[in-house]
């Protein structure tokens, strides 16, 4: 499915106002489904408690000042609580979910299965028993246990071609479905979305990249389409003076900041199309020419290290 049949998204966490990096990300998100005929979606991804009550409406605000449109309404995800739920029924109907106590703290601490990515779960709430899961439960209260995915023994971890990093090969293990505090987890939540959405090309922040493979071990197990009938994009981040992830340590990096600095919408968005290439220094541009010359081929694959307000417009 791809073209006007498909469609791409951005699908922000509204825990604050988005920052350049972000912005970045969200323009070459549309770029990559306006050029290639899909529609344009917009999620607002408001599952985390830790959200600012008035982030999302700034932040949908931001991308339309710089040129940014979408098809449709903004969803919530908060409100699409009922396909996340029919999707966990689903895959424990299918005796691949089970029940976990471990902390964080417990999962660094266990011993890992030899070549396991680190961090990754080493399996200590498996297998138990019911009557073992029984006794944890009354351990841990009035904390409750999470969910997780059991992913089929002898499943191989997917490997996919990503339009930005070429071929990747993932790992995988068994991931959190729903948290003890009852939230749906992210790997959950943004399949069962995309897939309800009908979006077939997934552009985010190459962080998450590790968390793709889980992803199509999802799709997979829950029959939705992956890849190739659905295309992966995960961009270089932004990175500030220091070589870190950008964050509001370095300065006038979000939109209003830049505006109340003297920046115009229209001079992020030249910025932001120099740092791909697609626009030399000190044009002024358009979302629509941006499209018009875009080639996901000929896109950085570097990180942009943020030149600061007085040395954008010449970076």
């Amino acid at each position: 499915m791809t073209g006007a049949n498909g469609a791409g998204r951005y699908a922000p966490s509204p825990s604050g106002d988005l920052h350049v990096g972000n912005l970045r990300t969200a323009l070459l998100a549309w770029c990559f489904a306006r050029a290639s005929g899909r529609r344009f979606l917009m999620r607002v991804e408001d599952l985390d408690r830790a959200r600012d009550a008035g982030a999302a409406a700034r932040q949908l605000d931001d991308l339309s000042r710089i040129g940014l449109d979408w098809d449709g309404e903004a969803v919530l995800q908060s409100e699409l609580g009922r396909g996340h739920d029919a999707a966990i029924d689903r895959l424990a109907e299918a005796g691949l979910v089970y029940e976990c106590t471990c902390t964080r703290a417990d999962i660094l601490a266990a011993p890992s299965a030899p070549h396991a990515p680190p961090g990754a779960y080493p399996g200590t709430c498996r297998d138990r028993s019911e009557a073992e899961r029984a006794r944890e439960r009354e351990r841990i209260a009035p904390r409750r246990p999470a969910l997780r995915l059991r992913v089929p023994t002898g499943m191989a971890a997917p490997e996919f071609d990503d339009r930005i990093r070429g071929r990747v090969v993932g790992e995988i293990d068994d991931f959190v479905l729903r948290r003890g505090d009852g939230t749906v987890a992210y790997n959950l939540a943004v399949v069962v979305d995309d897939a309800a959405m009908g979006i077939d090309q997934v552009v985010r922040g190459d962080d998450l990249v590790t968390s793709t493979p889980r992803h199509i071990v999802l799709q997979r197990l829950l029959g939705l389409p992956s890849p190739p009938d659905v295309e992966f994009a995960h961009v270089p981040l932004v990175l500030g003076s220091s070589g870190a992830r950008l964050a509001k340590r370095d300065g006038a990096v979000t939109l209003a900041d830049l505006r109340s600095a003297g920046a115009s919408a229209e001079e992020v968005l030249a910025v932001l199309a120099q740092s791909l290439d697609l626009a030399a220094p000190g044009e002024r541009v358009h979302p629509q020419l941006l499209v018009e010359r875009f080639d996901p081929g000929a896109l950085p694959r570097s990180a942009w290290v943020w030149p600061g307000l007085e040395n954008a417009a010449t970076s």
